[in-house]
This record gives structure tokens, sequence and C-alpha cells, in this order.
């Protein structure tokens, strides 16, 4: 949900809490271009730092898993176009071995001969999918009081099953869990580095209200933060973000950036022209806000992202989620962190403001996500991978609390809503990159 401010003098920072467990999944089933990333030498001493400390490797190692990782999504689609029934999954294990799930012996062979090492596996990824979807029939058909207590459902296509992430607590230990589908596990859940940029980019903070700002109570003003930078059909300049920061459904809730001396001071860079969550955008949770001459004089024409201390990211172009890839995520509170993809269809329960919930679709992560972070930008190498939409730590004060808290219940977890299906949801949306030499 997003944040309202406690007081006007000073803009605090946005939080979402999202009850995950991390979960394995499928490689993307449609092929993924291949866009120039950065180079080593070019990522931010402090990614570089974050990369070392979050995923033990080096710089090159990263960017080069993140492109084994797209080429592994690209070969899955293809291969699955071929063998619909026997593909069972796709992704990159811990020492960077990809991994093809099948089926059958015929299937097996054939991805063997195309240099991967394979799975067996009892049930095939389109069967699977099938079964996620019952289950999701049997949650809308649950009272209130019941969906409630369910956080989310995930493929895990490590382990061929399904899992449903239920709250600990008596009602959700009581749950009756649907006898249609076979496999089913339950969870139960509870500084320095670059120039600085003054400039407003992806992962700071913006301000909006459904009404003017100066006449909304300030328990009403709502703060989320900037998301990747890009151009609508008629090239005009937007930034994409998450849809539930409209204050207002359907309406063209103002967007401010955030005057830290004098909130009423802040200025207007631009409107919600799209946003949507749930069922009404496939699962979705994004808006795409259309930047005025300000917001472009600002700065938020260019494809940049930030961590923390007016650090740096060149944008060179898309990606998709992959189980393995590496990812980091810019956000104000805890910079950039690091981690790895764990599942890239999770589904979950959005509580909207007005008591509703509506089921969000998306890909889990590892990386520490803190208050503050939220709706920031998530990449794999240089590549837009998604946007945040919640996490499991977004309480936590810091990471070093928040990963020794959440260790027994396997760590942090964040929810990306991916950038390709938001682009594929509105023709003629682009992202910003830089150019390449």
């Amino acid at each position: 949900m997003r944040t309202v401010l406690a007081r006007r003098a000073a803009v605090l920072s946005a939080s979402a809490v999202l009850l995950l467990s991390p979960f394995g999944a499928t490689a993307s089933a449609q092929p993924a271009d291949a866009p120039t990333q950065l180079g080593a030498h070019e990522l931010p001493a402090e990614l570089v730092e974050a990369i070392d400390r979050d995923l033990q490797m080096t710089p090159q190692e990263y960017l080069d898993r993140a492109a084994t990782a797209q080429q592994l999504s690209s070969y899955a689609s293809t291969f699955r176009a071929d063998h619909p029934d026997a593909f069972a999954g796709a992704w990159i294990g811990e020492d960077g071995e990809e991994i093809v799930a099948v089926t059958s012996s015929d299937a097996a062979d054939a991805a063997r001969q195309d240099g991967y090492t394979t799975r067996m596996a009892p049930v095939s990824a389109a069967g699977l999918e099938q079964g996620l979807s019952d289950v999701n029939t049997w949650i809308a058909t649950l009272p209130r009081e019941l969906s409630s207590q369910i956080n989310s459902a995930a493929i895990d296509f490590l382990n061929n099953r399904i899992v449903i992430d239920v709250v600990n607590s008596p009602i959700g230990r009581a749950l009756n869990l649907p006898t249609i589908v076979a496999g089913v596990k339950v969870v139960l859940s509870p500084g320095s580095g670059g120039p600085v940029d003054g400039r407003p980019m992806g992962g700071d903070t913006y301000v909006t209200t459904a009404g003017p700002l100066r006449e909304t109570p300030t328990d009403r003003i709502g703060v989320c933060s900037f998301g990747f930078n890009g151009t609508d059909a008629d090239g005009s300049a937007v930034n994409i973000s998450a849809g539930h920061c409209n204050p207002e459904q359907g309406t063209a809730s103002s967007v401010y950036l955030p005057d830290r001396e004098n909130i009423d001071a802040s200025e207007e860079i631009g409107r919600f022209d799209r946003s949507a969550v749930g069922s009404a955008a496939g699962g979705l949770d994004y808006s795409v806000i259309a930047l005025n001459d300000k917001g472009v004089a600002a700065g938020l024409d260019r494809p940049t992202v930030r961590g923390a201390n007016g650090t740096t990211l060149d944008i060179t172009g898309t990606a998709r989620p992959v189980v393995g890839a590496p990812i980091c995520k810019s956000g104000q509170s805890s910079s950039f962190t690091c981690g790895l993809v764990v599942a890239d269809t999770v589904e979950t329960q959005l509580l909207m403001e007005d008591g509703t919930s509506r089921t969000v679709r998306g890909f889990a992560g590892t990386a520490c996500t803190l208050a503050g972070d939220s709706r920031g930008a998530i990449v794999t190498g240089s590549l837009a991978l998604g946007v945040t939409s919640g996490s499991n730590a977004s309480m936590a004060p810091n990471c070093t609390e928040a990963n020794l808290v959440l260790s027994t219940e396997g760590g942090t977890a964040n929810l990306g809503i991916p950038v390709v299906d938001i682009l594929d949801a509105e023709p003629g949306l682009n992202i910003r990159t830089a150019t390449r030499d």
C-alpha cells in the first residue's frame, strides 16, 4: 500500500509490507532481446560493493551471469514451444549451471544436445501453471477472514510443486487446502560511493495527492518512489511506477517533487496518466506518470536509477526474470542491495486503502528491501528488470537486522513487477536506455 505523510515538515519514506517466502520457478516463456550491458568498469562503486557483499561475485561475474540468464530465457521459450508437454522449467543453479527440467527422456536428450544440464520432473510447466490457477480460483472463493491468511501462491519448479505461503496463525494453520491440486507445500511466515547527482531519477521519492496539495490533509498525502524513466507512444516523457501509488484509481492524480523544508511548496512535475492493480492489469501493479515540462527539466528524461548518496547507474536495456539470475535493487533507505531471483511467478494479495484486496503477480528476489525502497528500480546487470511492489523486511531498521530476524524464514524477500510485462500491457511504452558506443 502507499504510505502517507505524518507531517508536512519532512517527507517520510514509503513502505509496503509483503510476506513472501522465496520459491523457485520457471524461466520466462517468451524470448528476450540481448541488449548491451555496461562494462564492469562502468558500474558505480557502491553497486560493486553491494555485488561483492551480497553475492560474493566480481562485477564481471555479475554481468556475465545476468547475460546468461537472458540467454537461458530465450532458449527456454523456444524449447517450450517445441516440447509443450515435456518442458518443466529452467533456471540457473547456485554454481551458474544452466538447467532445463523435462518430463520425458526425448526432451532430455534434445536439451543435452544443446549443451544444457537436464533434470527429470513428474509434472510439466503447463500442468503446474494450471495447478496454480486452480489454487487461486479456490482462494477467490474463500471468505475475507480466510483469504487474508494466505500471503501468496507460487510455482516451485526446482521441486516441481506449488507452494502456498500461509500466515502462522490459528486460522492459517486450520485452513483446508484444496484436494484438486497435487504436490502442494505450505509455508508458514511470520553508505558511500559515486559522485552526487541532485537531480531526481528512478528510486527517488515523489509525493501524490488526489486533490490540491495545500488542501490535502497531511495524513492523506501519499509517498512513493519513481521507477524507470521512459517514453509513451507519442514520445512524451513518462515514469513507470507502482499502480497502487495512485491515490484514486482512474483519476489523473498529481505527482510532486517533495520540498523537504516545506511540503506545501513541492513542485508538480506530472500526473498519473494510467494506473492499474490486479485483474484489471492482468495481475500487474503499475502506473504511468505523464511528466510535464518541469519534470523533464528536473532531469526525469534520463536513463538512470539511484542508490544512496547520489550514486547513479545507466540503464542499457530490459530483461526478464529468470530463476538464479543476479539482481540489485536501487533504493533510498538501503541503497544498492543485491540478491537472486528465486521465483519468476508469484501471486499475492495486495490490500488496498478501501479495505479490498487484489491479486498481484510478479517475481520474487532476495535483495533486502526496506521502508523507503518500495516502488524503486530492480536491475540485473545494467538492464531494467522490475519495480518493487513489496517486501517482508519493510519494517526493519536496517538490512543487517532484517537478515538476522528473517534468517529462519528463508531470509529477506521482495516482490517485483516485471518491466517487460508492463511494456507488453502498454503498447508504445518504452524504457529510456543509455546509448552505447
